[in-house]
């Protein structure tokens, strides 16, 4: 029968492929093996600011996306117990008082018809019509366990646990992937912070400036020296770095703002006070082989775990197919009068029952499931290889950016010093009366453009320094796997109730 039902199936299934070895170097880095970079609160030190490291600290306690990934894996732990639940007898107390009343209309025709004496009845309770009719009162009483349980042969309930199961871990290993995020996120605002005061002190110190040079026109226009053309130009010059500064100190205040969501507090309960970029370290980090990067990171070990959780789902939809065998029992007492219900062998009732199914034809229901659930396979297979490419990628992009940004600092720091000495000559051009206005306004530009993307390239570099630190897991590893594993398990076998 069985060979009959499936003949009309297609049960075989052929697994993508996931052969893809990482390469055994990074192009923007040596081939040296590395042990995994601290954690979030560790890494913050490295930048050698106190107010920064209690900001992590705080976030990793407060972060309200970090309470809500935890709070996924409390549901993920529950669903695991939920799915696994099929695995044991469902065993249950069951507790019925039943009275039926029956019309002697529907009962009593034949006997009200042939002069029946309805006072040989034996009926529990009864009353009699004008017309002869006798209505009948049947109880029903039961008190007793009754119990139900599926062989799993074909594994199928087993399959369904072990797929919620490994998913509980993917919860764990997205909490981490929120870990590291919110650290880094922190991090990049507190940078955005320190930079935009950074670019408000440039700002101000280049409005003095201009101001400076703006005072000298005038007097030189009140000799006869200057035209208002003269003026007019310094005076465009002073208005632009005046109308620079409004934009930062939006930027500082909505990113105070933002940096305050982060620790899961509001804007106006929280102070930070900032200081100024050039006074943080910048880590020096290694980042290995790429075969260590892609242990390190949380979000490849949860798209490996999706994907071996699917792989219980395939089995599950597949042993589906097969034929299901229930075993039911009821063990108790029955009577149709309570006082005879307890404490009499006779009212003691057994009923023992097993039952088998067999899919026969549905419509090719259980056959697209199964191949839903196969192409959901080939989705996260796909998915987890990308995840594995993301996570090269990211590792190499971080690298450039550090090796890019650190060039590019070095050749504006070379740039803003030729430019300030190209303005002092220009101001003291300017005080002995032969300074061409054109090239002094061209020089303050110069000086005050120059200093600004210095900053902001700044900013660029300690930013590239948060990326690799996300790039290479942020502190995790594969112990920190089998931990959360470990975990999961423990909270599998927990809290379970007073029955197995």
């Amino acid at each position: 029968m069985v060979a009959a039902a499936l003949s009309g199936c297609d049960l075989e299934w052929d697994k993508p492929s996931l052969s893809a070895p990482p390469p055994a170097r990074f192009v923007e880095a040596k081939p040296h093996p590395a042990p995994p970079i601290s954690g979030g609160r560790d890494f913050a030190v490295k930048f050698g600011s106190k107010e920064l490291t209690q900001l992590v600290e705080r976030a990793l306690d407060d972060n309200l996306d970090l309470a809500a990934a935890i709070a996924r894996i409390t549901q993920a732990d529950a669903q695991a117990r939920v799915s696994s639940a099929a695995q044991w007898p469902a065993v249950s107390l069951t507790d019925i008082a039943r009275t039926t009343r029956t019309p002697g209309t529907t009962i009593n025709v034949g006997s009200a018809s042939s002069g029946f004496n309805p006072a040989t009845s034996s009926s529990s309770t009864s009353s009699l019509t004008s017309s002869g009719f006798r209505a009948r009162n049947f109880g029903f009483f039961q008190l007793g366990l009754t119990a139900s349980y599926e062989l799993d042969f074909w594994g199928k309930n087993e399959d369904a646990s072990m797929a919620a199961r490994i998913l509980a871990n993917v919860s764990r290993f997205d909490r981490n992937v929120v870990e590291i995020s919110t650290v880094a996120a922190v991090l990049n605002a507190y940078f955005q912070v320190l930079t935009a005061q950074d670019r408000l002190v440039i700002a101000r110190q280049n409005v003095a400036i201009a101001q400076q040079v703006m005072d000298a026109i005038n007097a030189r226009l009140e000799v006869g020296v200057a035209t208002v053309l003269d003026t007019s130009q310094q005076q465009t010059i002073l208005a632009q770095q005046q109308a620079s500064i409004p934009p930062l100190e939006q930027t500082l205040r909505q990113t105070r703002n933002n940096l305050a969501v982060l620790l899961g507090q509001t804007p106006e309960s929280m102070t930070i006070k900032g200081g100024s970029l050039i006074k943080l370290n910048f880590p020096r980090i290694a980042p290995g082989l790429p075969s260590e990067v892609l242990l390190r990171r949380p979000d490849v070990a949860e798209a490996e775990a999706r994907l071996a959780s699917q792989e219980f789902s395939v089995l599950q939809a597949r042993a589906a197919f097969f034929p299901s065998i229930s075993l039911t029992s009821l063990y108790g007492f029955q009577s149709a009068l309570l006082s005879t219900l307890l404490l009499r062998p006779d009212a003691i009732a057994i009923q023992l029952a097993g039952t088998l199914t067999q899919p026969v034809f549905d419509g090719w229901n259980l056959q697209g499931q199964y191949d839903q659930q196969k192409g959901r396979y080939s989705e996260l297979a796909a998915l987890y290889r990308k995840q594995i490419l993301t996570a090269l990628s990211d590792t190499e992009n971080a690298l450039i950016a550090i090796r890019e940004t650190d060039r590019q600092m070095k050749f504006l720091s070379v740039a803003v010093s030729a430019a300030r000495t190209a303005l002092g000559a220009a101001e003291m051009t300017l005080r002995e009366g032969t300074i061409d206005i054109v090239t002094l306004a061209q020089t303050q530009t110069s000086y005050f453009q120059t200093q600004d993307q210095l900053a902001v390239a700044r900013l660029s570099h300690f930013q590239a320094a948060t990326s690799l630190y996300q790039a290479l897991g942020g502190g995790w590893g594969p112990t920190t796997r089998e931990i959360e594993i470990a975990r999961s398990n423990a909270a599998y076998e927990a809290d379970r109730g007073p029955w197995p």
